[in-house]
């Protein structure tokens, strides 16, 4: 069993909490506009991170983080991209991305709108953890963990941080 923290849109704020919750995870996955390297770094000190990079990223930080992360565990094959849309009204080029990895689970940030469904068309689970950073629309700032075990997702859990503007 692999348990994972799941962070997005940090927009150069780590919140001292985030520590906290994902002292027990194996690894941290961030789902993009990180904002600085200096949140980035934070997070490499606690646990193995894997990261894509958004749309606020440098052009430094472009260089050093894939656009899009792929990779199976225990037979279970994830796709991590900052922009996706949302199943049903995916962003251009996802789809094909989609056809071509034919992941069983999709992870991404952007919207800061937290969303878990099953997107029945491309045989998918569809997480977005929402926005952990304090710019933005949204009210709340969530984080995620779960547990990846045989193959299967399990222990999903929606953690809040908090309201935006208040650490």
């Amino acid at each position: 069993m692999i348990k994972i923290g799941l962070i997005s849109d940090t927009h150069g704020f780590l919140d001292p909490k985030v520590e906290k919750h994902f002292s027990e995870v194996d690894e941290i996955w961030h789902a993009g506009d990180i904002g600085e390297n200096e949140v980035l770094g934070k997070l490499q000190k606690l646990k193995t991170t894997k990261a894509v990079f958004g749309n606020i990223e440098t052009v430094e930080m472009q260089r050093n983080l894939p656009e899009v992360h792929t990779e199976e565990i225990q037979g279970l094959k994830i796709m991590m991209i900052h922009i996706a849309g949302k199943p049903g009204r995916y962003a251009k080029g996802i789809n094909d991305l989609l056809r071509k990895h034919q992941p069983d689970v999709l992870i991404c940030g952007h919207s800061h709108i937290l969303r878990v469904e099953r997107d029945p068309k491309h045989k998918l689970i569809f997480i977005n953890p929402g926005a952990a950073g304090q710019q933005g629309f949204h009210k709340k700032r969530t984080i995620m963990r779960f547990a990846i075990d045989q193959g299967k997702l399990k222990n999903m859990e929606v953690i809040e941080l908090g309201t935006r503007g208040k650490a």
